[in-house]
């Protein structure tokens, strides 16, 4: 089970060695990050044949990224593959037998605490600035969609990015009304999407349709990530395990507000204007209590 406080994952270890491979080795490690983690789940001798390498190449890659052989690589993948499928229930029951005998208060401070750190750790600013950017220009349409869970994510995220700028679009959670939203769709375009463990299929299929439309795609994603990583211009992978059958959004949602408060930035006066003629709404309808 991977936590905040454990070894990175085989993606995240290929990024930090990509440098130093071979143009052989890259070819590998390409493969393996477009269709990841499949790519490597098979034997040394298919991989490698699957791919167009020799074994000797693989087994060289393996051991840049730190591994002693290709069989410890293998079951770190199978153990990442096992982590993105478990429910609830084996959540709950891994941390129960490895809990310490603290309070649930601390543990989870702890937990929490590391994941943000882990977090905002693996954020290049380069790519923060570029996917602000993108989710700040007003002249094109932003679209925002969430799954099961995360659609609380995608709700917050249309309440604030619709006050800072124009034309954002919250698409609904039913997803047989999503073809709708793409029929409209332009070139250029961004999808806000959220999608964490156990990922969605349907997320991946209007994924798969916005980019034949040559729309720009921002990812918020768990530290295992998506399938959807692989199609997406911008992804960002927030850890997300507490000790809790349930995974926790703590860290997505500082990530998201931190973005929230960058577009903001970008575009203000323009949205210092907004909030001023919404406030002015708000009076009108008497919602929000006056104090003297």
């Amino acid at each position: 089970m991977t936590t905040a406080n454990s070894p990175p994952t085989v993606r995240e270890l290929i990024r930090q060695h990509y440098p130093a491979l071979t143009q052989a080795e890259r070819k590998f490690a390409n493969a393996l990050l477009d269709n990841y983690p499949a790519a490597g789940l098979a034997s040394i001798t298919i991989v490698a044949g699957n791919v167009g390498v020799s074994s000797p190449t693989v087994a060289r890659m393996v051991k840049k990224l730190g591994f002693k052989g290709y069989p410890e690589f293998h079951r770190a993948l199978l153990g990442e593959l096992e982590a993105t499928g478990v429910g609830p229930t084996q959540r709950r029951a891994n941390w129960s037998s490895e809990a310490p005998e603290t309070h649930l208060l601390n543990r989870f401070a702890k937990a929490v605490t590391g994941n943000i750190q882990q977090t905002f750790a693996h954020i290049e600013t380069e790519r923060f600035d570029r996917a602000t950017a993108q989710l700040a220009d007003a002249d094109r349409r932003l679209y925002i969609v969430g799954g099961r869970i995360t659609q609380a994510l995608a709700d917050y995220a249309f309440t604030h990015f619709q006050a800072v700028r124009p034309r954002v679009t919250h698409m609904t959670s039913s997803s047989g009304t999503w073809p709708h939203y793409v029929l409209d769709m332009e070139p250029g375009e961004t999808l806000l999407i959220f999608d964490i463990r156990r990922y969605e299929t349907n997320l991946l299929r209007l994924t798969e349709m916005v980019r034949k439309r040559d729309v720009r795609v921002v990812l918020f994603t768990d530290q295992w990530g998506s399938p959807i990583s692989s199609l997406a211009d911008f992804t960002f992978n927030c850890w997300v395990e507490i000790p809790s059958g349930w995974d926790s959004s703590v860290a997505t949602m500082m990530l998201l507000e931190t973005m929230i408060a960058a577009v903001q930035e970008q575009r203000w006066p323009e949205a210092r204007d907004r909030y001023e003629r919404l406030d002015e709404l708000f009076d009108m309808t008497s919602l929000f209590r006056k104090f003297s």
